[in-house]
């Protein structure tokens, strides 16, 4: 990500999303008990810091304070892609460093695109070397991340997606794997296909959030990449708002991480309304980390307070009971939805 640069996208699609206000909750907020089983682990909160950095060595201090204050409050958390580790060996550490903390629950990345050939001898991400991602962090699951919006905005990047669907389903015949998007959202129709293929669950991050053709629009800018700089611009804002996209999964009936533009426990509870297992958190607590351990664990505990504060006021005491509330849908997201 380019900290200290605007990558959001235009638009706040979580605050179409209303809940119902429970004037006469019925239970004392001591009560409230936002703990949720996910990929077989106890969780105490349904919030995961989704994958995001790693391969360079400041990477290192960033991951630790994440996987440190992940451990501390009970969440789940990814790393971002392990490419650079599992096929160039650089900078395992940055990776390795999140297998000293206790988390309850980590996921291993790799990228859809380099699980395929995109040159002819390139060397690929097979099961071997997904194991090897697993292990680096002591995962207990795989991430595959489809960013081809992204590789589409780096001057290097790849372009080739054919076979990767046979590819997933190879790697999730043998291991336990979560799809995940970066930014652009997953339809109904890729998620009964990853569904045919294996996969144990998605993580939507849908628009909304961070935009990563933003992320990769500065980056080009640096390099002198001006037409893929302007793709980035142009591209800013392309994908599935992410209310939209757990709604369009949730029929599927496999476990969801609603991502992209999550900011506040209020969120979390609205994500959980429309069907998500559980949330995904990037940005904001990226940049708390990147200041240091203390300040990454109070910007978590405060978004599972205000998670906690969300199933009060709508009378739940446990997240199953979330799953239940009224809700109502407004704006661009309600368009969306109607059509």
């Amino acid at each position: 990500m380019v900290l200290g640069e605007n990558v959001e996208g235009r638009y706040r699609y979580w605050d179409d999303i209303q809940l119902y206000h429970n004037a006469l909750p019925e239970i004392d907020f001591e009560e409230v008990d936002p703990s949720v089983d996910f990929f077989g682990k106890h969780l105490q909160a349904p919030l995961m810091i989704t994958g995001m950095t790693g391969g360079y060595p400041g990477a290192v201090t960033i991951n630790s304070n994440l996987a440190r204050a992940a451990a501390d409050v009970g969440i789940a958390m990814g790393v971002g892609s392990e490419r650079a580790a599992i096929l160039k060996g650089n900078y395992p550490e940055s990776y390795a460093c999140v297998a000293k903390f206790p988390v309850p629950l980590k996921f291993a990345n790799i990228g859809a695109p380099q699980i395929i050939a995109q040159s002819p001898g390139d060397r690929v991400i097979g099961l071997p070397e997904a194991r090897a991602a697993m292990e680096l962090i002591g995962a207990e699951a795989l991430a595959i991340h489809l960013n081809f919006l992204q590789e589409m905005v780096q001057p290097e990047g790849d372009r080739r997606a054919r076979g990767c669907l046979d590819q997933i389903h190879a790697l999730a015949r043998e291991l336990p794997v979560l799809a995940k998007e970066t930014g652009a959202g997953l339809s109904r129709f890729v998620g009964d296909r990853l569904r045919a293929a294996g996969v144990r669950a998605f993580d939507v991050s849908g628009t909304g959030g961070t935009s990563f053709a933003a992320v990769e629009h500065y980056r080009a800018v640096a390099q002198g990449a001006h037409r893929e700089a302007r793709v980035g611009k142009t591209f800013w804002n392309w994908g599935i708002p992410s209310p939209v996209s757990v709604r369009e999964l949730v029929p599927l009936e496999l476990p969801i991480v609603a991502s992209g533009g999550i900011r506040s426990g209020l969120d979390i509870a609205r994500s959980i309304a429309l069907g998500a297992t559980a949330a995904g958190i990037a940005g904001g607590v990226l940049r708390a980390a990147a200041t240091g351990y203390p300040q990454a664990r109070a910007e978590l505990e405060q978004i599972i307070y205000e998670l906690k504060v969300a199933m009060f006021l709508t009378g739940s005491r446990t997240v199953d009971e979330l799953r239940r509330v009224r809700y109502t849908i407004t704006g661009e997201t309600r368009e969306w939805l109607e059509r």
